[in-house]
């Protein structure tokens, strides 16, 4: 049986909250064109004073203990097909040892990492591997 060292809550919400940032993020217009009426970005979809910015997605990831941050790469590998469930315990240790630098500028430099983590939070799930 597997132990996920983060709670399903605080799992949850981190990964509501990078798909905000990251959403975001996907609107910025390196070349805005001719015409800046056409490349307006959605309201909806700018950034307003109270939102998180990446800097504190960062910081949130990274106050995260060893634990914690290896069980976030170790869903999204499982979430993207690179393991299986039933190798949950290998795929941490795989993650213990290839973490070098920054956990959270590796995971958000992935458009898909959220869905991914999702994504392999539920393969466990449905897989009866959780504790």
């Amino acid at each position: 049986m597997a132990d996920i060292a983060i709670d399903s809550g605080e799992l949850e919400g981190l990964i509501l909250r990078m798909r905000a940032l990251l959403a975001r993020e996907e609107t910025d217009v390196s070349d805005p064109g001719g015409n800046p009426s056409d490349d307006e970005v959605p309201a909806a979809l700018q950034e307003l004073s109270g939102d998180l910015t990446r800097a504190e997605i960062v910081q949130e990831i990274e106050a995260l203990n060893d634990d914690q941050q290896d069980a976030l790469v170790a869903l999204y590998w499982i979430g993207r097909g690179d393991a299986e469930p039933q190798e949950w315990n290998s795929t941490i240790t795989l993650a213990r040892q290839r973490h070098e630098g920054s956990t959270a500028e590796y995971l958000l430099a992935h458009p898909l990492v959220p869905d991914q983590i999702e994504e392999g939070w539920e393969k466990m799930r449905e897989s009866g591997e959780l504790e």
